[in-house]
């Protein structure tokens, strides 16, 4: 079985921004936040996409 288009994480620095049923990481600032969305992207083998200055996803496409 092979899956597609799927979220894979979620990195927020804003707890009140977080969807149910994905691994969520919380950062603390900006630059950590920065940090772990492309360590995650190469880990997950994924695409991190920002979705606000607080916000990013890693995605299969």
């Amino acid at each position: 079985m092979d899956l597609e288009k799927y979220i894979l994480a979620v990195i927020t620095t804003n707890r009140n921004k977080v969807p149910a049923g994905t691994g969520v990481f919380y950062c603390d600032t900006k630059e950590e936040l920065e940090h772990f969305a492309a360590n995650l992207e190469a880990i997950l083998d994924g695409i991190a996409h920002s979705l606000s200055d607080d916000l990013y996803v890693i995605v299969k496409h």
